[in-house]
Formats: structure tokens, sequence, C-alpha cells
């Protein structure tokens, strides 16, 4: 009889959120009130949505990331949520009176979300377990671009013990980020990569940034799919599924998720970034962000019945 498959173990690390989500017909405008048709109160934040995919498409996975003091009430919300998706908490260091972010999410009826989020500054002055700890028995490391200025060393010996880096970037970086060198793949959103390169163009920005770093580059654009260098720096698409998208949130972020484990699985890069669309596409449609993340069956029937 065959040995079943063990599961790759994938490490997150991120600054986890409370989410208090808001649907609306329209968004407001400036100095308006709105009411709205629905309320929610979820986890989030960039590597736990990520992580959150991950566990549902049957990778294990490990969160490491400051969050606030035990005492407050958002820290163990999210702490709860986490342990209930069968996320591994043990490297989630409670910061003494530090708050955890919380951020306050608008969705329209398009399904585009508009968010306003408080990260304490303390947050940043985290120290993480050992080295060591956090990797043993990993098969690839997921980051938050943000969390470079805790998490470079980390993320130097997984590259030096041949362990894959992915960096989901929601926000542009700078030239000199250290996350730009250190990290196998650099996973961008199309703002983001334009704003890092300074150029107005998705594949003019990545054969730019490809001069400054060895790692995999690709834009993520939505509806439009995502466009990426290949090892030749051919630019390749990989469309996105068409679906009546509900809710946008948390669905870069599950992109991340589904790429890395399928990565860590032995699948190559055009097989990951489609496996990631599909897993991106059945999110958005469905209200809530990481925890609207679809199961592994659901993905693969998908993909069955689009070959």
């Amino acid at each position: 009889m065959a040995l079943s498959r063990i599961a790759p173990r994938i490490l997150c690390i991120g600054i986890p959120v409370r989410d208090l989500t808001f649907r609306v017909e329209a968004v407001p405008e400036r100095g308006s009130k709105a009411n709205a048709t629905h309320l929610a109160e979820i986890c989030g934040g960039n590597a736990l949505n990520a992580a959150i995919a991950i566990a549902r498409l049957d990778g294990r996975v490990a969160f490491a990331g400051p969050m606030g003091d035990a005492r407050e009430t958002s820290s163990s919300f999210i702490l709860e949520r986490m342990t209930a998706e069968g996320i591994e908490t043990s490297h989630i260091v409670r910061m003494p009176n530090a708050a955890t972010p919380v951020s306050a999410i608008i969705i329209d009826a398009s399904g585009e979300r508009t968010l306003t989020i408080y990260r304490d500054p303390a947050l940043w002055s985290v120290k993480l377990s050992d080295t060591d700890e956090l990797l043993a028995d990993c098969q690839a490391l997921l980051v938050e671009s943000r969390c470079g200025p805790f998490c470079i060393d980390v993320c130097l010996e997984a590259r030096r013990r041949g362990i894959p880096v992915i960096v989901g970037v929601d926000r542009a970086m700078a030239l000199a980020d250290g996350l730009l060198t250190a990290a196998s793949h650099l996973l961008f959103a199309s703002e983001q990569v334009q704003e890092t390169a300074g150029i107005a163009d998705d594949g003019e920005a990545l054969k730019r940034l490809a001069e400054l770093t060895p790692a995999f580059l690709a834009a993520t654009r939505g509806p439009n799919g995502t466009i990426w260098l290949n090892e030749a720096g051919t630019l390749v698409e990989t469309p996105a599924f068409p679906v009546e998208a509900v809710d946008t949130l948390g669905a870069g972020d599950v992109f991340h998720g589904a790429f890395t484990l399928r990565l860590a699985e032995g699948g190559g890069v055009p097989e990951a970034l489609r496996f990631a669309a599909a897993a991106a596409a059945l999110k958005c449609t469905r209200h809530g962000g990481g925890p609207a993340a679809p199961q592994r069956i659901e993905v693969e029937a998908f993909l069955h019945g689009r070959r």
C-alpha cells in the first residue's frame, strides 16, 4: 500500500489584524454617512489570510509575528480563530502594552473594498523565535513585505538552507529593501510593482526590478490575470478565471498562500500560478477575507472543470 503524502509545512510571517467589515451599496462620500447592510468581525492581515488559505488547501502552516497585549480582546479573538483553522501559533509574540491592529473595511456592491487600519508602531520592535526553531521542518516561507525589519535574518537563513522565500507585496518597496534580494519569489500587486520600479507599466516594471534581484517576479492584476518573467526574462501572462465577484477582500492573500503551497508541493511556477488563480477566484465569489478561502477539493474541482 502506498504511503500517504505528508503535506509541506509553510511558515507565514506577518502581523495579524482584527477586521470589522461593512457591506454597503456604495462607499459614502466624504463627510457623509451610510447604513451598512451587513457587519462581520473576522481575523485578517496579509500573512494570516494566506495562512488560512494554506490550511484550507491541506497544507501544514505555522505563524510567526507580533500581536498585542495578552489582556486585550483583539489578540484573543484572533488566536481563537487561528487555532480553529489548525494554524500553529507557538511562534506568535504577545507584546506587552501594545495593540493588535484593527481595520474598518467597507465593501461596496461590486465587491471592491475600502480600508482603514491602525497598526501600533510598537509591534515592529518584536523579536521572533530562534531561527532554527522557526525553520525546523519548513518547506517554504511566506512573508508580508512590511515585515522585513524584523524577519530579514530569518529570510536570509532560509535562502541559505535552500528554502523558498515568497514575499507578498501589497505596498511600494524601497529599492534598497533587503527583501528584494532575500526573497526567492516576489509577488507584487500591479499598482505596487509600478510604484516600486517607478514605471507605469507592469511588464516594464518587472523588467526593471529584474536588474536588481535574482528573484522570480510577478504582478497580479485581479481579473486581468498575472504577468510574470520566466527564466529567459520573457514576459508571460497567466489568465484569471472569470467569476462573478462579490467580495475581493483577501483575494490577493489567498493567491499568495495557494501559490506558496503548490510550489512547496513540487509544482512548477505555471502550475502554482494557475492553482493560485483558481483559489483566489473562488474566494471572490463569497464574502469574507481569509476565512472565505476555499477548501482543496473545491479548487481541484474548479480546475478540473476548466481543462
